[in-house]
């Protein structure tokens, strides 16, 4: 059997192997029988390749031979034929998510390889043992522009960052020297994710306080200070910084920078991970994380009991933690109770105009090992007027 040798670049290694088979025996039954595999297994391998080389551009049965990037997938394809036979064609592609996160990725680390590690900060003398101080942040926006009038607050570069270290020395100075600070970053810390200022899915244009570089300059010093000022109670620190929908790209380069950034201070625990569903284990307390713009609240206990099936069965005390709301919203579910976080920014225009109202504050919550929740501060930006 003649195999298209284009599909080829299109395959696995185990996908190949069974091309090899199917060219050398000729039929698909002969190819199963020296693989030993089912006569189905063959052309469900052949019909997937087929359908992937096409999302690229290759399909020459249906006159598609004009491969697209890697980083990319086919949109459509318009032909016009004439008397049966191709006159022109048209081929429309979009971004792949997935390689041109991947893409980023290995951008990001690569450029990171240069950059001076910091040196490590002296931990202090005694913490306890079981407690870990959870300091969630979610919904910040940093970068947007409010003005009172329209929205009932102002909102800056300056008045965030200021805003943010007065509520996180506050947080500190409420809480115990626990052994573990959990620097909570729950996802949408910028308000836009690039040099344009729009969504990255939707492409709404939003309002934003100066050139993107201004914005990651100030969200690196901010995000650094507050990390540090942690360093000071705690034996270990961990930090999270998770995907929101308004910066999908910019949490990939916030990762991989503060891994890299705190490579040498062994006190300080990234979480690295592209998915967004995170979790961390403190003796038998269960925390998980997500942003929430990809799954509802009622859903999240069992994603995470399934995602996370051995953290789920060592643990006793669970709790979930989300943001996207904007608005509190606490309720227990069978295993695990669910904690919706409100923001400290301001609101928008769009939300403005939107009757969106949410009180505005956020929430250090400190954990114990075995009794899972223990205590917890709320701080509200007019605490700090």
């Amino acid at each position: 059997m003649k195999i298209d040798n284009n599909l080829r670049s299109f395959g696995t290694i185990r996908q190949n192997e069974i091309l090899d088979a199917l060219e050398k025996h000729k039929t698909q039954r002969a190819a199963a029988k020296a693989l030993g595999l089912a006569p189905g297994t063959i052309q469900n391998t052949i019909e997937r390749l087929k359908r992937k080389a096409a999302l690229k551009g290759w399909s020459p049965e249906h006159d598609m031979v004009h491969q697209v990037p890697s980083a990319f997938n086919v949109k459509g394809v318009s032909t016009l034929y004439k008397e049966g036979k191709p006159l022109i064609q048209w081929v429309k592609s979009q971004v792949d998510e997935e390689k041109r996160a991947a893409i980023i990725r290995e951008s990001i680390e690569a450029m990171m390889q240069d950059v001076p590690r910091l040196a490590p900060i002296q931990q202090p003398l005694d913490t306890h043992d079981n407690l870990c101080n959870l300091f969630t942040v979610t919904d910040f926006h940093l970068g947007m522009l409010a003005n009172a009038k329209e929205s009932g607050a102002d909102w800056d570069l300056k008045i965030a960052e200021n805003l943010l270290v007065g509520v996180f020395e506050q947080a500190m100075l409420s809480t115990p020297f626990a052994k573990v600070g959990f620097i909570n970053q729950l996802g949408d810390f910028l308000h836009s994710d690039g040099i344009m200022p729009v969504t990255p899915t939707s492409h709404h244009i939003v309002d934003q306080d100066g050139r993107f570089a201004k914005i990651v300059t100030v969200a690196l010093r901010l995000l650094r200070r507050i990390i540090d000022i942690a360093l000071m109670r705690h034996e270990t620190v961990v930090v999270l910084m998770a995907e929101g929908n308004h910066d999908i790209t910019s949490s990939i380069w916030l990762r991989v920078m503060f891994k890299a950034l705190y490579e040498n201070e062994p006190r300080v625990q990234v979480i690295d991970s592209d998915l967004p569903y995170y979790q961390y284990q403190h003796g038998q307390t269960m925390l998980a994380f997500h942003h929430g713009h990809l799954s509802k609240n009622d859903s999240l206990p069992l994603l995470f009991a399934s995602q996370f099936p051995q953290v789920w069965g060592a643990t006793t005390k669970r709790y979930c933690h989300t943001g996207h709301r904007h608005h509190v919203e606490e309720k227990e579910h069978s295993g695990m109770k669910v904690i919706q976080h409100a923001t400290l920014s301001a609101r928008d225009a769009y939300a403005s105009r939107g009757g969106w109202l949410s009180e505005r504050e956020a929430t250090a919550i400190t954990y114990h090992k075995q009794f899972g929740q223990v205590s917890r501060t709320t701080i509200t930006p007019e605490m700090l007027q």
